[in-house]
């Protein structure tokens, strides 16, 4: 596998600066998430959106509602975030990173230093989405 990595331009530096990067981010994140959820007591390995309380008054109510609303989806976008960094880590710890999950061909160094997280080489990505 360390054959494909070096063919596909990843060598150790860059390598180490897109761990680097996703750790950061990750860090980041979890940070976020912290802000803007708190632990679900019925799942204790998810988080759920914070309910704000403005007050009883209906306008502080609907504002209410609203900011809950774009919370759970941003909150929905960080996991799922999140989810894509964890694969990845574990995709460099493995020594697997730079490499199509589908092909197994290298993936291009410019899409990998685009979107470190990507597990998929543009073709195969390209053909999955026009099924």
């Amino acid at each position: 596998m360390e054959n494909e990595l070096v063919n596909s331009g990843l060598d150790a530096t860059t390598l180490a600066k897109i761990k680097a990067g996703l750790l950061k981010e990750k860090t980041q994140i979890v940070k976020d998430l912290g802000d803007l959820a708190r632990k679900d007591p019925h799942d204790t390995n998810n988080v759920a959106a914070k309910f704000p309380e403005y007050g009883d008054k209906p306008d502080e109510n609907a504002q209410e509602i609203s900011d809950y609303s774009s919370n759970v989806v941003a909150e929905k976008v960080l996991q799922s975030t999140l989810e894509d960094i964890e694969k990845t880590l574990q995709r460099i710890e493995k020594g697997t990173y730079g490499a199509c999950k589908y092909c197994h061909k290298p993936i291009n160094l410019k899409r990998l230093l685009a979107r470190p997280t990507a597990s998929s080489c543009v073709e195969c990505k390209t053909e999955l989405q026009q099924q």
